[in-house]
């Protein structure tokens, strides 16, 4: 009887807990297109009054694009936002196919553009032996331009 109600409770706050993330996502604009993706790039702010770097003009209209002198002169941050709402979940996050995904890699890639002239791409093969740990590593490398955070 005591083992029943100690599930219970942790049930009830495990569900709580995930309904408390959904509502502070929604309510924080995490998810949809109201969210900007930023990042500062070492560059004058001048330099973007040019057009859009290739990576994010190849999204063309699906977003949206600005810029602005970074805090204390230390570059532009360069923001994206999708203009609709566009699929996403938790299931296209983990295929590889949420729209945002596609924002966050076409900022790096023009970070890195117009800090170094060059998209920098990790070594590959990683290793020279297929092992299970390297496997894991290409994966992992491959998916990471697309997300927050490794």
């Amino acid at each position: 009887m005591k083992r029943a109600i100690v599930v219970a409770m942790v049930a009830a706050g495990a569900v709580a807990g995930v309904v408390r993330r959904l509502r502070s996502g929604a309510a924080s604009g995490e998810e949809g297109p109201g969210r900007w993706l930023t990042v500062t790039v070492n560059r004058p702010p001048g330099e973007f009054g040019r057009g859009l770097p290739a990576p994010l003009a190849r999204l063309g209209d699906h977003i949206e694009v600005r810029t602005a002198e970074a805090p204390g002169g230390k570059g532009t941050e360069l923001a994206a936002r999708l203009r609709e709402a566009d699929g996403g979940g938790t299931l296209a996050r983990l295929t590889g196919t949420d729209p945002r995904q596609q924002v966050r890699q076409a900022l790096r890639e023009a970070k890195s553009l117009a800090e170094t002239g060059e998209v920098m791409r990790p070594d590959a093969p990683p290793t020279t032996r297929p092992t299970v740990g390297g496997r894991l590593m290409g994966l992992v490398t491959r998916r990471a331009g697309g997300e927050g955070r490794l």
